[in-house]
């Protein structure tokens, strides 16, 4: 009975809906929670796991056992109805996380669906708002330490005060100004968000996190709901789902590089990059307030270029190559062959993408 119920499970599994994950969409799933009536792969699988017994059941498709009971649920259900159920309601602003996204963003997607069940009951959606408040640990500007601090989104605005009972805040961000960005990794925080924003001139980051990875996702997902309810105000014939796009964007890529001073004589010095859009930045260091220098990237057909090597005359170093723009050629080097190529890729897509005139602004 139990050879039956196992070829059952591998058939199921291969079917239209069945054979991607439930809650990431990675296909070829290896566990199901039996339960619920998913299959999910392996990185849910553990999510499902912290849930709770309660709430889902998990088992391998290979090597687990499988009785009469479980692969009827199973059967009656399947990834199609399941999201039907549990995803009847998700909010525009809410980001769907894909296979590979930032932990803190698929664990709180799974949390919400089954534990907390936000996309059935409309109600429990709480960053459905146009203001929050609260307490984030931020990153002072000039040093490492983190220290809690006063966040208030209100009139499309985000604001940090110092203390609790400041009158006047540190700082006031325009939303439609404000990109976040989870950053866990690059942190050493679980729950790590990265606000940058314009400010004379220069872009800044801001670095928070929380003890909570609920609540820094409710932050996110605050803050992406306020800019689309602007977004959508400001280009009334766009739908909502055209707008998203632009709430909030992932950086590109980022990490250590290599590059010379205008000179041609120049020493190479270690920094930061960060690749943003059509800008690329450069810090000393991962989690720095301002970036020393930032570069716009235009288009091909009006003098941007990257290829291999150095100019003429410069010093070679590690695995090098140049961006040429308008202005000045910037040369830099990679730690790797394969990082050199992963950054010339994600560069030459860049350049390779006609202006829109939100680039130019």
């Amino acid at each position: 009975m139990s050879d039956t119920n196992s070829r059952k499970i591998s058939e199921l599994v291969k079917k239209d809906g069945n054979n991607t994950c439930a809650d990431c969409g990675l296909p070829n799933p290896e566990w199901a929670s039996y339960n619920i009536g998913i299959f999910i792969c392996t990185t849910c699988a553990a999510w499902h796991r912290s849930l709770g017994s309660h709430i889902s059941k998990v088992k391998s498709l290979r090597l687990d056992k499988w009785d009469d009971e479980q692969v009827q649920m199973i059967e009656t259900v399947g990834n199609v109805k399941a999201k039907e159920k549990y995803e009847k309601h998700i909010p525009p602003c809410y980001r769907v996380p894909q296979a590979g996204d930032p932990p803190v963003l698929l664990e709180q997607w799974i949390r919400a669906k089954y534990e907390r069940q936000e996309f059935i009951f409309v109600e429990k959606q709480t960053y459905i708002c146009n203001s929050m408040e609260g307490t984030l640990m931020k990153k002072a500007r000039a040093e490492k330490k983190y220290f809690p601090r006063k966040f208030v989104i209100a009139d499309n605005t985000l604001k940090y005060y110092v203390k609790e009972n400041a009158k006047e805040p540190k700082a006031t961000v325009q939303l439609s100004e404000l990109n976040v960005c989870l950053a866990p990794s690059k942190m050493n925080q679980d729950n790590g968000l990265q606000l940058s924003f314009m400010t004379d001139g220069s872009t800044r980051h801001i670095y928070v996190h929380h003890e909570s990875s609920e609540t820094i996702i409710l932050w996110y997902a605050a803050i992406r709901n306020i800019k689309l309810n602007w977004l959508m105000v400001a280009y009334p014939n766009a739908s909502a789902e055209e707008l998203v796009p632009y709430l909030t964007t992932d950086f590109v890529i980022e990490g250590w590089l290599s590059k010379t001073g205008p000179n041609e004589r120049d020493a190479y010095r270690r920094r930061w990059f960060i690749l943003d859009d059509r800008k690329l930045m450069y810090h000393e260091g991962p989690l720095d307030a301002y970036p020393r220098g930032e570069i716009f990237l235009g288009y091909k057909d009006n003098n941007y270029n990257i290829k291999e090597g150095v100019p003429r005359g410069c010093k070679d170093h590690d695995f090098s190559f140049s961006l040429i723009t308008p202005d000045r050629t910037y040369v830099m080097s990679a730690p790797t062959s394969d990082e050199r190529m992963r950054w010339m890729a994600a560069i030459r897509t860049v350049l390779e993408r006609p202006l829109r005139p939100q680039d130019n602004q």
